[in-house]
């Protein structure tokens, strides 16, 4: 069925669910599994970070998968352009939603690891995961320097979609200049979201306002599984998620069904 939403990432069959990703920020397998069961049914997708990832391996990611989770295997890979689309195939192989890399300033060795993650799939009948640039800097104190920040992480969303990648990673109060720099079909997860936790508000807005600046998706992890109550902050991000889509003003574009390799 046609399904229109009003910004880019949307142009994707995810559903709203899976715009809130919760980051399972433990070390222990066991605990991750736990949780992932207890909030599954509101929650679509978890983010994996390295060092769950090597408490758990791989074997973690499939547990998610076969509980019927997506993931977001955050780890940031790093290496030369050959070992790079090793591990980017790897991932892709694992059947994660998406993966995330470190740009190395090469925009051919961007698209050498798309061409090759594309490949993979048409010849295996997998389904391609988003691969995101890494798009964030460490927080910088004064203006200058959070310009500079700024100007930085612009250059490598651009990078990134000269190089065909589907997205970035990126801190919250960069979204909106990424958005406008790279267009409404460009994916923006964001991290980083400060939500005020407080009864009856685990997110006070701070959501809403990311989505409707042009975030996709949003990464979030204490507030979610320190919650007392868990379940209810997941509704409440998530409502807060759906005010910050109709908030957007942007024209609605079409969702299709199949997302070519």
């Amino acid at each position: 069925m046609t399904q229109y939403w009003p910004f880019s990432g949307l142009v994707r069959y995810t559903s709203l669910r899976e715009r809130l990703i919760v980051s399972l920020d433990m070390t222990n397998r066991r605990d991750a599994l736990r949780l992932v069961e207890r909030i599954g049914q509101l929650v679509g997708m978890f983010r994996v970070g390295r060092n769950l990832y090597l408490g758990g391996g791989p074997e973690l990611v499939r547990e998610i998968r076969k509980r019927g989770g997506e993931v977001f295997l955050d780890l940031k890979f790093h290496d030369s352009p050959r070992n790079l689309t090793r591990a980017a195939v790897e991932a892709t192989r694992l059947g994660v939603r998406m993966f995330d890399i470190q740009p190395n300033g090469c925009g051919e060795a961007l698209a050498r690891t798309r061409n090759e993650v594309a490949r993979v799939c048409r010849a295996e009948g997998l389904r391609r995961p988003h691969i995101l640039a890494v798009a964030m800097l460490a927080g910088l104190s004064t203006a200058n320097a959070h310009a500079e920040c700024s100007d930085r992480v612009l250059d490598i969303a651009r990078q990134a979609a000269n190089g065909g990648l589907d997205g970035v990673l990126t801190a919250a109060r960069e979204v909106s200049q990424v958005r406008a720099s790279c267009g409404r079909r460009f994916i923006i997860v964001a991290s980083g979201v400060r939500l005020h936790e407080g009864p009856g508000s685990a997110a006070a807005g701070a959501a809403a306002d990311a989505i409707r600046v042009g975030a996709d998706y949003l990464v979030v992890g204490s507030p979610i599984w320190r919650a007392a109550e868990p379940m209810r902050a997941i509704r409440e991000i998530t409502a807060d998620i759906e005010r910050g889509l109709r908030a957007n003003l942007r024209p609605p574009i079409e969702v299709l069904g199949v997302r070519p390799l």
